[in-house]
């Protein structure tokens, strides 16, 4: 999901995306394993960014629609698959006429702090006992990465904030619960992850997510400040020329109990 319609900086390059962060959709596919769609269903994948994830689901016979907040990414997930639907709408209000047997989401949701309004949209939009299968950053996820931001930023005067929403197992269980959802299946797990690109992995992993991370630092000063955050890090996160994200994801299997 694009941060330009959730009140954050971020912005998309679709084809960036695709050729230096693949990491992104292809840990989605154990994901897609969890939502095990069958055929003839009808599932929503919810931030399909551009559209892969949203074509493997669609080739278990499923009918997969994608819908994402950024256009680029619509764009770009048209023209990959144009077997399949993809429509440009807000997770936070889209609705559709006819329901779904399954809301799918990968890598998504942490990017969006309205997730009441995610969640209701959700339950909206399934049918009665439909799931809800989603993975996002959980609780500690990428802290090392948003620490040491911090630190550096702090330093030269500057107070950064985390964008992301990252929750644990019980508040994000109970959250869900309250849009009613019925828990089947959590977990929360470390999911170390090698950045792609090398010995810039780090700089093009701030590059494509961090815009709103790094918002407050003067564009004329990330440059530096990027190379202080690698020197900090670099004895713990880069091995073999290759960077490694402390990542944290959070699964969530749940029921919609709405009748």
């Amino acid at each position: 999901m694009t941060g330009s319609e959730n009140g954050m900086s971020n912005q998309w390059d679709s084809d960036s995306y695709d050729g230096g962060h693949s990491f992104v959709f292809e840990y989605g596919e154990d994901v897609v394993g969890l939502l095990d769609p069958e055929a003839d269903e009808r599932i929503l994948d919810l931030g399909c960014g551009t559209g892969h994830l949203s074509a493997r689901i669609a080739a278990s016979g499923a009918d997969a629609v994608g819908v994402d907040s950024s256009a680029e990414m619509i764009t770009q997930a048209r023209e990959s698959y144009p077997d399949c639907e993809f429509v440009h709408a807000d997770a936070r209000s889209f609705s559709f006429e006819e329901p779904f047997d399954a809301v799918f989401s990968n890598a998504a949701l942490h990017w969006i702090p309205e997730q009441d309004a995610v969640l209701e949209s959700i339950s909206a939009a399934l049918v009665p006992d439909g799931r809800f299968v989603a993975e996002l950053g959980g609780a500690g996820n990428v802290s090392a990465i948003v620490d040491t931001v911090r630190e550096v930023a702090a330093d030269r005067g500057y107070d950064v904030t985390s964008p992301w929403y990252f929750p644990t197992i019980g508040e994000y269980t109970t959250r869900i619960e309250s849009h009613s959802f019925e828990t089947q299946y959590a977990s929360l797990f470390d999911r170390p992850t090698e950045l792609e690109n090398g010995s810039d992995g780090l700089a093009n992993w701030l590059d494509m997510f961090g815009d709103s991370l790094l918002a407050p630092i003067p564009e004329s000063e990330q440059p530096e400040l990027i190379s202080t955050i690698e020197d900090q890090l670099r004895d713990d996160y880069y091995q073999d020329g290759v960077w490694i994200a402390d990542y944290r994801r959070l699964r969530i299997v749940a029921a919609n109990t709405r009748g």
